[in-house]
């Protein structure tokens, strides 16, 4: 029989933050935060050039206090609070770092640039962060799977909104704040939490990752001060779930928390193969494998359509992309690239690729159709139709990097190592890599020892 909680969502969330013990993880759930560090870090290695990291590198430069923390491919460390912000902006700006299906959003940077940045400031155990990584992930994702389909399709960022309230609760359990202290760092989050799908295609996309990263830590940091906030935050009168979402009752998402199986095994981490937008992934998969099968000529196309489940392709709001940036948000382009080059990597989104010629002529033979009905689970049909009458259809459901297929660890080391070579940036022996994998057996200030190495000059 499920027993309902009592008190308020927030003081739900708190009681299994504050008894949660890291030594119960399974050594599965360690090497999946492992990989998420791996993962998270280096995508923000590879964009710590782009024009919004540098942007927000100079901006978190003017902030006081000791500079004390890194800043993922800088040599220059920052203070707690610019590194959050920073290393949150750099480590989604690609839109290249992980994902989680239920979530509708990126859990990893939504919570590690905060988490890093505060372990290596206080000294924390990499166990202990792992445990954190573990809890605001059962937190987000479970909150989301009670509201975030239309949170979402209003047009919530779901990243920056339910993230932080996840990011909140796992900083939270790696100081050990009580009860009392994490349900008022919840009230906090709350009381920040912000993030459109408006400024996808924008610097103000991974903005909204590093504002995350910075708030939850803000409200972490002023809760264990001693500041209070509504209890009710979540699920009250003006609670969260009111005004973010249709008043959804978060009670049956938190009746079994603690005891039912953990977020991070059951849903799992999804590793993105191509820095674009997840949307595109299935169809990205899906026009590879078609031009590779029947060895197709971009010449040759009359017209590339896309199926998919309805809600599918919310997120990819320009068809007409006209920048690198906007690419990322865009079918239209990803098919494009896909069919035209064989492959869709870091350099297919600069603004030179997206002008070029042929990639716009083929843009314009896309088109798309969401089909009315379930949400999930989510599927993608490309239908390719030849100047000759001949049609190609490929159907894709299970994604390559997703929980249900995911990258293998060698998979994963060649993207670390893509990325840093695109940042400009080395890891010889795969030093960060290795110890990542291994989070539960160092401290955090030891892995971010490891990272000078890969700083070289640039700035």
């Amino acid at each position: 029989m499920t027993t309902h909680y009592r008190g308020t969502a927030s003081e739900r969330i708190a009681e299994f933050s504050a008894s949660f013990s890291p030594q119960d993880l399974p050594h599965c759930a360690l090497l999946t935060v492992g990989r998420a560090i791996v993962d998270t870090v280096g995508v923000a290695i590879a964009g710590c050039g782009e024009p919004a990291s540098n942007i927000a590198a100079g901006y978190a430069n003017t902030e006081g206090g000791s500079r004390l923390v890194a800043a993922w491919g800088r040599p220059v460390p920052l203070s707690l609070s610019g590194a959050a912000f920073y290393n949150g902006i750099a480590a989604h700006v690609l839109d290249f770092d992980d994902v989680s299906s239920p979530l509708r959003g990126h859990p990893s940077v939504a919570m590690l640039p905060a988490l890093l940045a505060l372990g290596q400031a206080r000294a924390s155990q990499g166990l202990r962060l792992a445990s954190a990584y573990v809890i605001g992930m059962e937190v987000m994702v479970r909150l989301a799977r009670t509201m975030v389909s239309d949170h979402y399709t209003k047009g919530w960022h779901a990243t920056a909104t339910l993230g932080m309230l996840g990011a909140t609760v796992a900083c939270s359990h790696l100081l050990a704040l009580s009860i009392r202290q994490t349900v008022n760092a919840i009230g906090l989050a709350v009381a920040q939490c912000a993030g459109t799908r408006a400024s996808f295609g924008t610097m103000a996309k991974p903005f909204q990752s590093g504002h995350c990263n910075a708030s939850a830590l803000r409200a972490t940091l002023l809760a264990e001060a001693g500041m209070d906030a509504a209890s009710d935050a979540l699920d009250g009168p003006q609670g969260f779930s009111m005004l973010y979402g249709n008043g959804e009752s978060l009670a049956a998402t938190l009746d079994d928390l603690g005891s039912a199986p953990l977020e991070i095994l059951s849903s799992g981490l999804e590793i993105k193969k191509y820095p674009m937008c997840y949307a595109a992934h299935r169809a990205i998969d899906g026009m590879l494998d078609l031009r590779q099968e029947h060895e197709i000529d971009a010449a040759n196309i009359a017209a590339i359509h896309v199926h998919s489940n309805h809600r599918a392709m919310v997120p990819l709001i320009h068809p007409q992309a006209q920048t690198g940036l906007e690419a990322k948000f865009s079918m239209p382009y990803a098919m494009a690239a896909a069919t035209l080059d064989g492959q869709v990597r870091l350099a297919s989104f600069t603004d030179e690729a997206v002008h070029r010629t042929a990639i716009r002529k083929l843009m314009e033979k896309v088109t798309t159709k969401e089909v009315l009905g379930h949400t999930t689970p989510r599927w993608n049909k490309i239908r390719v139709t030849l100047r000759d009458g001949r049609i190609y259809e490929k159907e894709v459901r299970t994604l390559r990097g997703s929980h249900e297929s995911p990258l293998s660890n060698a998979d994963l080391n060649k993207k670390w190592h893509d990325c840093l070579n695109y940042g400009c940036h080395a890891d010889p022996q795969s030093t960060f890599f290795d110890r990542a994998l291994e989070i539960e057996t160092s401290s955090v200030a030891s892995l971010m020892s490891c990272l000078p190495q890969l700083i070289g000059t640039a700035d």
